[in-house]
């Protein structure tokens, strides 16, 4: 009776096979989307000499990103794979992760984009791009309305 009742209210109860099929289960149940395909979260802030884009990306090594220019259009990816092996006596299990990202900016003409840069540091990607010298001696101006 009270198999029934639960099964009728949607809980779920956990199952012997609940760790074995995870990856599957959490592809299925809308975690796949959340985990896999999550975007990580950037600020763009514009300052006197340069615009700094901050990417937030824990978990990463420097060599995990490809930040390309191509045109106006600034590309900052990262695909990563991971393997995870656990042996026992009786069993082998195997689970892959991977994991993927692409975000695309479309820069101001006031770039110099030969000397853009980037750093990672403590899970924090920031991609430093100085403004041209004719951007720079662009002052802000107020217009009195006749």
């Amino acid at each position: 009776m009270a198999t029934n009742a639960l099964a009728k209210s949607g809980i779920r109860m956990p199952g012997v096979f609940d760790d074995f099929f995870k990856p599957w289960n959490e592809w299925f149940d809308g975690g796949f989307e959340n985990s896999m395909l999550s975007m990580p979260a950037v600020n763009i802030t514009e300052q006197k000499d340069n615009y700094l884009v901050s990417l937030a990306a824990p978990g990463l090594k420097k060599e995990d990103f490809n930040i390309n220019v191509d045109g106006n259009m600034l590309t900052i990816s990262s695909e990563k794979e991971e393997t995870k092996e656990e042996k026992d006596k009786k069993f082998t299990r195997k689970e892959y992760n991977y994991s993927s990202f692409s975000r695309s900016f479309t820069l101001p003409d006031k770039i110099n984009k030969e000397k853009i840069e980037a750093k990672y540091e403590n899970g924090l990607l920031k991609i430093t791009m100085p403004r041209t010298e004719a951007a720079k001696k662009l002052t802000a101006k107020h217009i009195a309305v006749k």
